[in-house]
């Protein structure tokens, strides 16, 4: 009886908090945008009991599906960012794995002061810190100055509004999802396998390569994934850093909602960019699944 009410806490939790709302957005997914009656009409009323249930499935409308596929806008939008989030990951693991590194190196009396500085800007509205680096990256930011008075540049550079701008701005924001994680795998390895890989012909590299990073893997996959996956749906960075060739589905989905006013080709799109999630976090599940069974 433990055991189950357990287990059913967490369920229960995503049954509430997960699978509840994304029926509602799938349900006015499938709905009729309503000009004189906003937001939408609905096809489902559930006061209509079991028959008009039945109705429901019997005359499903994928009306805002095939206007999805139809339209090139929003197929651009799901390639455009899948590849930011895609380079952003990437991005964040090569600045971030070295720091973690250089963290679990660190002295066991420096962990904890190196961890509560990785950790402090969490401190800060994600919003503030977000919208600094407009003063920083504009043609009359402070990096533009900094480079100019040194003597790098003789013009300003143009970085604020384009899609740099917006990698910086992911990388800077998602870079302790990253580190975090990474650090914490690398913090567990134990230092004699090194010794041990060096004793046997190993230069320090390749002692990395073959034992440090594979017993780091699992910490690499949960801060790929803690970044890409928020990423892909970003909103804020892409409008206050990017300009308007900046085309991520976050944008897209906001405008659909709030500036067009239609409900269901918006939900449509919630719900696309929700299975595109779905199927890296299911390969992560499988690849977590065969790890644990290789290992015992």
């Amino acid at each position: 009886m433990r055991r189950a009410v357990l287990i059913a806490v967490p369920y229960l939790w995503l049954l509430a908090l997960f699978l509840v709302p994304f029926l509602i957005v799938f349900k006015i997914s499938l709905s009729d945008a309503a000009i004189a009656r906003p937001p939408y009409f609905p096809q489902l009323e559930v006061s209509e009991g079991w028959s008009g249930l039945k109705e429901f499935f019997a005359e499903l409308d994928w009306e805002n599906y095939i206007f999805l596929g139809e339209d090139v806008l929003y197929y651009q939008a799901y390639l455009s960012s899948l590849k930011i989030a895609l380079i952003s990951t990437v991005l964040t693991l090569l600045v971030g794995y070295p720091i973690a590194y250089g963290m679990a190196r660190a002295a066991p009396e420096w962990r904890p002061t190196l961890l509560m500085l990785i950790i402090l800007p969490f401190w800060t509205s994600f919003l503030i810190r977000v919208y600094a680096w407009k003063g920083i990256l504009s043609t009359e930011g402070l990096l533009n100055q900094l480079l100019m008075s040194l003597g790098i540049i003789s013009d300003p550079l143009t970085i604020l509004n384009t899609n740099t701008a917006v990698y910086i701005g992911i990388v800077y924001t998602y870079l302790p999802f990253m580190v975090l994680p990474i650090y914490s795998a690398l913090e567990k390895m134990d230092d004699s396998l090194l010794e041990a890989a060096e004793d046997l012909g190993c230069s320090r590299f390749q002692a990395f390569w073959l034992v440090t990073f594979p017993m780091s893997r699992a910490g690499v996959f949960a801060g790929c994934f803690l970044v890409f996956i928020p990423a892909l749906g970003e909103f804020v960075i892409p409008s206050l850093l990017g300009g308007s060739d900046t085309l991520m589905i976050g944008k897209v989905l906001y405008e659909e909602f709030f500036s067009n006013r239609d409900w269901p080709v918006a939900s449509a799109v919630a719900v696309i960019l929700l299975l595109i999630l779905i199927v890296p976090i299911v390969l992560f599940q499988l690849n977590q699944q065969k790890q644990q069974e290789a290992e015992q």
